[in-house]
C-alpha cells in the first residue's frame, strides 16, 4: 500500500533519512558489487559533505551508484540528490535504482517525483500510474496520497495537470474526483474544483470532504458570505453535525475575522470529542490571534504534552516566549522546531535573537550549521539565512559570497536572485544590483515579485520614473492586491509629482498593511502637500508600533525634527 513508508511525501521521506541517519553512510556501502571506483566516488562525496559542497557530494554519490551494482547505494544516492533538491543528479540515481530493482514501489515514487520537479509530467504520470495500478481495488485512496507531496512541491498548476490526466480512467471514484478538485483549487481553478466536488458528492452522498472543498471554493470566489452559509447549513441541518464541518467553518470564520466564532464553533467540537487534538490546536491558535496569551500558552503546552503537533506546539510557544521577551527560552523552542512551514522562519528567529538579543554571534552561526547537519534537505536554505544573518551583522562581503554560494546551488531560485540585487543595493552598488533586478525579470517576467522590486528600485534610486511606473503597473496587474505593489505605485507616482493620486494609493496601501515604510512615505506626500499636522499624526502613530525604524527617524529629521 501506498499508505506505508514505500511511496511518502517528500518532507516525511526527508524526516526518515534525518532519523536514521541514513544520509551518512561510509565506504561499506559500495559493498563488493562494485568496483573500487566507486568507493573513491563515495570517499569524494563525504569530504565534499563535511566542505559543505552538496552539489559536489550529491554528484559523486550519484556516480559512485552508476559504478556499482548495490541497489542500497543508488538509494541513497538518489535520497541525497532528492534531499538538497538537486533534481537532475537525483534523477539519474532514480533511474539507476529502477533498473536495479524494478518492482521497487519507493524507487518509482521517487522516480515519479524527480520527473515532476524537472517538469517531465509524461515520465512522471507513467511512475505514477503503475503505482496507482499496483493497487485496483482502491486507486482514489492511491490519488489522495499524491495530494501532499505535489502540494509540498509549490507548482499548483503542474500537480493539477497531472492529477487530472492520472484520475480519468476512475470516474466512478468519488476519491478520484475529490483528489482533481483539491488540485483543481489550488490551482485557482475553482469552477473546475467545484464541479469535480459536485461530481464527488454525486457518486458518494455521505463523503463529506467534497462539501468542505465546494464551501472553499465558494470562499475562494470571494463568496465569503455564500461559503459560511453554505456550511452552516450543512451543520444545522444535520442531527449530528460531523466534526470536520465544524472545523472548517471555523477556518472560515478565521478567515472572515470573526474569532469569537470560530472559537465557538471549536469549543463544539471539544464539547463533542474532548480527545481532539486538531481541535485543541486550533483553540489555541485563535487565543493566540486574539492575543489571550495565558489560555494560548496553556493549550499549546497541553498539545506539546500530547505529542501531536508538536512543531506547531513548540514554535507558538517560542513565538509566546518571543513577544514577552523570554529570548532564552524563545530560542531553545524555536531551535526544536526541525520541521513543518514553520522550520525555517524558526531558525532564522532563532539565530537572530542570539546573534542580536543574547550577543552570542558565535552561537548564531553554530545553531545554524547544526540545524544543516540534522536537516539536510534545509542545508541549502540554511547558506541563505547565514548569509541574511551576516548582512544584519553589517558584514555585507561574508553575506555575499554565501548568497553567491546559494545560488550556485539554487540556480533557479528568484528569492535568492532578489536577495543578492537587494544586498548590492545596499552596500552602494546601485548600478550592479538594477542589473540583478534586471536580470530577475527577464528570467521571470510574470513574477509581480521581480517586476515590482525592479520598479520601486528605479522610482526610488533613479530618475527613470516613467519605466518604474510601467513595471509596477505591471506587477499588479499579475497581484492586484499585493499591499506592497500599490506602496510602490504610491511612490512613483509620488515622485512624478502627482501628490494627491500618490496619496490615495499609499493610503490604500496602508490599509492593508501597517509597515513603517509605507507610513514613512504616507507621511512625507503629506509634508509636501503642506498637511503636516496629519503627517504628525501619521508619524507618531507608527513611531509607537516601530519606535527604533530607521525609514521613519529618517522623515522625523527631515520634516519633524524640533517636534516631538
Amino acid at each position: 500500500m501506498l499508505e506505508n513508508c514505500r511511496w511518502q511525501p517528500a518532507s516525511t521521506l526527508i524526516s526518515l533519512l534525518i532519523l536514521t541517519g541514513t544520509l551518512n553512510f561510509s565506504l561499506a556501502h559500495a559493498g563488493e558489487e562494485g568496483p573500487s571506483d566507486a568507493s573513491a566516488h563515495i570517499l569524494q562525496a563525504e569530504i565534499a559533505l563535511q566542505r559543505d559542497e552538496y552539489l559536489t557530494a550529491a554528484t559523486e554519490y550519484r556516480k559512485a551508484a552508476e559504478l556499482s551494482d548495490s541497489v542500497e547505494l543508488a538509494r541513497k544516492a538518489t535520497r541525497l540528490g532528492f534531499s538538497y533538491r538537486f533534481n537532475d543528479e537525483a534523477l539519474l540515481a532514480a533511474k539507476r535504482w529502477v533498473k536495479l530493482d524494478e518492482e521497487n514501489e519507493e524507487a518509482r515514487a521517487f522516480l515519479g517525483q524527480l520527473y515532476f520537479r524537472v517538469d517531465d509530467l509524461r515520465n512522471a504520470r507513467r511512475q505514477f500510474e503503475r503505482l496507482i495500478k499496483a493497487d485496483p481495488d482502491d486507486p482514489g485512496k492511491r490519488l489522495l496520497s499524491l495530494i501532499s507531496y505535489l502540494s509540498d512541491e509549490d507548482e499548483p498548476e503542474r500537480a493539477d495537470k497531472l492529477m487530472r490526466s492520472l484520475a480519468k480512467p476512475y470516474r466512478n471514484s468519488a476519491m478520484a474526483h475529490y483528489a482533481v478538485a483539491v488540485t483543481a483549487l489550488q490551482a485557482g481553478d475553482s469552477e473546475y474544483a467545484k464541479e469535480r466536488a459536485l461530481r464527488s458528492m454525486e457518486i458518494e452522498p455521505d463523503y463529506v470532504r467534497p462539501k468542505l472543498l465546494y464551501a472553499r471554493a465558494l470562499m475562494f470566489e470571494g463568496e465569503q458570505d455564500q461559503a459560511i452559509e453554505y456550511l452552516a447549513h450543512l451543520i444545522g441541518d444535520s442531527p449530528n453535525p460531523d466534526p470536520d464541518a465544524r472545523m472548517e467553518l471555523a477556518l472560515m470564520y478565521m478567515l472572515a475575522g470573526r474569532d469569537d466564532d470560530a472559537l465557538s464553533q471549536v469549543n463544539q467540537v471539544l464539547l463533542d470529542q474532548s480527545n481532539r487534538l486538531d481541535a485543541l490546536r486550533l483553540m489555541a491558535i485563535i487565543n493566540f490571534r486574539l492575543e489571550r496569551l495565558d489560555a494560548a500558552w496553556d493549550d499549546f503546552q497541553d498539545l506539546l504534552a500530547s505529542g501531536e503537533y508538536r512543531m506547531d506546539a513548540l514554535y507558538y510557544l517560542a513565538r509566546i516566549s518571543d513577544y514577552r521577551e523570554h529570548y532564552e527560552r524563545a530560542v531553545r523552542l524555536y531551535r526544536e522546531v526541525r520541521y513543518g512551514s514553520n522550520t525555517l522562519f524558526s531558525q532564522r528567529r532563532a539565530s537572530a535573537l542570539l546573534a542580536h538579543q543574547l550577543d552570542d554571534v558565535d552561537g548564531a552561526f553554530e545553531l545554524l550549521d547544526s540545524f544543516a547537519e540534522s536537516s539536510p534537505g534545509n542545508a541549502v536554505d540554511v547558506v541563505a539565512l547565514k548569509a541574511q544573518l551576516f548582512v544584519s551583522l553589517d558584514r555585507y562581503d561574508e553575506g555575499l559570497a554565501l548568497y553567491d554560494k546559494a545560488i550556485e546551488f539554487r540556480p533557479d531560485s528568484e528569492n535568492l536572485v532578489l536577495g543578492r540585487a537587494e544586498l548590492l543595493l545596499r552596500i552602494g552598488k546601485l548600478d550592479e544590483s538594477i542589473a540583478e533586478y534586471r536580470n530577475a525579470v527577464a528570467r521571470w517576467p510574470d513574477s509581480s515579485i521581480s517586476l515590482n522590486a525592479l520598479g520601486y528600485t528605479l522610482a526610488d534610486r533613479t530618475e527613470n520614473f516613467a519605466e518604474a511606473e510601467t513595471l509596477i503597473r505591471k506587477a499588479l496587474a499579475i497581484d492586484p492586491k499585493n499591499p506592497a505593489i500599490i506602496d510602490s505605485l504610491g511612490w512613483v507616482l509620488y515622485k512624478l509629482g502627482q501628490h494627491e493620486d500618490a496619496l490615495q494609493e499609499l493610503q490604500r496601501a496602508y490599509d492593508r498593511m501597517d509597515d513603517p515604510e509605507v507610513a514613512s512615505h504616507i507621511v512625507e506626500v503629506l509634508a509636501e502637500l503642506d498637511r503636516h499636522d496629519e503627517a504628525l499624526k501619521v508619524l507618531q502613530s507608527a513611531e509607537k508600533n516601530y519606535p527604533d525604524n530607521d525609514l521613519l527617524k529618517n522623515v522625523r529629521e527631515r520634516y519633524f525634527a524640533e517636534t516631538p
